[in-house]
C-alpha cells in the first residue's frame, strides 16, 4: 500500500496565513533574481529570429531561399537552415515590422513555458499535498533562469513551440489511443526535424498507429511545402539538408552534441566519423532501450525525458537552446528523491533518495550556469586540451550521457523505496 501523506504539522495546522505568507515570500524572492541572469548573460537581440525574417524577406523577393546568407563575425556566414514548410509559417511574418514579430514570438515562447512547467509540476505538487501555485511559483522562475529557456528567449528560437507539441501529444493532452496521437509529432518533426527521435520513441514503445501517424503528417507537411515551392523543397532536402556547417561550426561550445565534443578535441581537423557514428548507435540503442523500459513500467515522462536527451547527444549539432530536456529530468530526480520510504527501507535506499536531490540540484545550478552565457567561448575556436576546459566546454554533453544512466524509472503509486522501478537486469543508481 503507498504510504500516506506525511501529516501536517501543529505549526502548519495552527497557523496556515503564517504558511502562505512564507511561500509567497520564497516564490517572490526567486522570482526576483531571474531578470539579474538575463541583465548579467550575453544578450543577443533576437538575432536568430532577425535571420529568418530577412531570409523570408529575401525569398518574397523571388530569390532562392536557400542562398540567403548574412556575414555573422563569430562563424563567418549563417544561412536558412529550417525546412521548406518552416519558411512557409514564417513567410507571413515578412509582412510585419519586426518589433512586432519579436513580440508574438516571445510570448508564444513564455506561454509555452508557462503551460509546459504547469503540467510537469502540478502531479508532483498534488502527491506532496504542495499548494500547484507554490510549486508552480518556484518552478517557473527556475525555468525561465535556465540557459536554455533563455538563449531561446534572446535568440528569438522556436523550441518551446516544439516541445508544447511533444509534451501536449504525447503525455498530457492526446489520449495515448486517440486516432490524433502523432499529429503533433509529425508537425513538429516537419518543423525542425530533430523532434523526428520521438517518431522513433513511439516505434520502440510499440505504438504503431501513433507512429505512422506522426510520419504520414510530417510527410503530408512535407509535400504541401513541395508543391508550393517545389525547387526549393528539392534543393533543402538532397543537398542544404546535408551541410551541417550552414548552422554554424560544430567545435563551437554552444555545439552540445556527441559531435561537439569531438570536434573540440580535433579543431580544426574533422572529427572521425567512424568513431562518432559508433557513439550515436551506442547511445541512441541504450537510451531508447531504457525510455522502452520506463514506458513499459508505466513512467511516460522518464521515457519521453531519456528519449530527448538521446535526441540532444546523437545530433550532430545540439545549441544549447534545443537542451530543454534537463527541465523535465530535474523534477524525475526531485519527485523520485522526495518519496517516502517504504518503513522497511534500508539505510542504502535513503542515502539514494539523497542522491538523487543532491544530482538535481547539481543538474539545475549547471543548466542556469551554462556553457555560454557567462564563458564567450566563442571568441576563438580552440582545441580542448586541459581536464577543466574538456568539463566546462562539455557540460551538457556530460550530464546527458550520465542521466541516460541513472535517471530514475518511478513506479507509478509513491511512498516505496526510491519511488524508482529497477527491472531486471536495468542498470540504476543503485549500482
Amino acid at each position: 500500500m503507498p504510504a500516506d501523506p506525511p501529516a501536517p504539522s501543529a505549526t502548519d495546522e495552527d497557523d496556515p496565513g503564517g504558511r502562505t505568507a512564507r511561500q509567497i515570500i520564497v516564490v517572490v524572492l526567486v522570482a526576483a533574481a531571474v531578470p539579474l541572469l538575463y541583465l548579467v548573460s550575453t544578450p543577443h537581440n533576437f538575432y536568430d529570429l532577425k535571420i529568418y525574417m530577412s531570409a523570408m524577406r529575401w525569398w518574397a523577393d523571388g530569390n532562392p531561399l536557400y542562398d540567403y546568407a548574412q556575414a555573422d563575425l563569430l562563424q563567418g556566414e549563417l544561412f536558412f537552415t529550417y525546412p521548406p514548410f518552416t519558411a512557409l509559417l514564417l513567410r507571413p511574418f515578412a509582412e510585419l515590422r519586426i518589433g512586432v514579430t519579436v513580440v508574438v514570438f516571445t510570448v508564444l515562447t513564455v506561454l509555452a513555458l508557462l503551460v509546459t512547467t504547469w503540467w510537469l509540476v502540478s502531479s508532483v505538487a498534488d502527491r506532496y499535498g504542495v499548494p500547484r501555485w507554490f510549486a508552480a511559483g518556484l518552478a517557473v522562475p527556475l525555468a525561465f533562469a535556465v540557459e536554455s529557456t533563455r538563449e531561446t528567449i534572446v535568440f528569438g528560437q522556436i523550441n518551446m513551440l516544439l516541445v508544447v507539441l511533444v509534451l501536449a501529444d504525447l503525455l498530457f493532452a492526446v489520449p495515448r489511443n486517440s486516432r490524433w496521437a502523432g499529429v503533433a509529432i509529425g508537425l513538429a518533426t516537419a518543423l525542425k526535424l530533430y523532434p523526428g527521435i520521438f517518431i522513433v520513441y513511439l516505434l520502440v514503445t510499440r505504438r504503431w498507429r501513433a507512429a505512422l501517424v506522426a510520419s504520414a503528417t510530417a510527410a503530408g507537411a512535407t509535400l504541401l511545402a513541395a508543391a508550393i515551392a517545389p525547387s526549393d523543397s528539392w534543393r533543402f532536402w538532397t543537398h542544404e539538408l546535408w551541410l551541417t556547417n550552414r548552422v554554424g561550426r560544430p567545435d563551437y561550445t554552444g555545439n552540445q552534441s556527441l559531435f561537439g565534443l569531438l570536434s573540440r578535441f580535433t579543431t580544426p581537423g574533422e572529427p572521425n566519423q567512424a568513431l562518432w557514428l559508433i557513439l550515436v548507435v551506442a547511445v541512441g540503442a541504450y537510451g531508447l532501450w531504457r525510455a522502452a523500459r520506463a514506458v513499459r513500467a508505466g513512467d511516460e515522462l522518464t521515457g519521453l525525458t531519456l528519449t530527448g536527451l538521446v535526441g540532444v547527444l546523437v545530433s550532430p549539432i545540439t545549441w544549447t537552446h534545443h537542451a530543454y530536456w534537463f527541465i523535465p529530468a530535474v523534477v524525475v530526480l526531485v519527485d523520485a528523491g522526495l518519496r517516502r520510504p517504504d518503513p522497511a527501507a534500508d539505510r542504502a535506499g535513503r542515502r539514494r533518495r539523497v542522491a538523487l536531490l543532491a544530482l538535481a540540484t547539481l543538474v539545475t545550478a549547471v543548466i542556469v550556469y551554462g556553457v555560454v552565457s557567462y564563458y564567450d567561448w566563442g571568441r576563438a575556436f580552440d582545441r580542448t586540451d586541459n581536464p577543466i576546459e574538456f568539463l566546462l566546454r562539455n557540460l551538457y554533453v556530460l550530464f546527458a550521457l550520465l542521466l541516460l544512466f541513472v535517471l530514475p524509472i518511478r513506479r507509478e503509486s509513491p511512498g516505496t523505496d526510491t519511488g524508482a522501478e529497477i527491472p531486471k537486469h536495468e542498470p540504476s543508481i543503485r549500482q
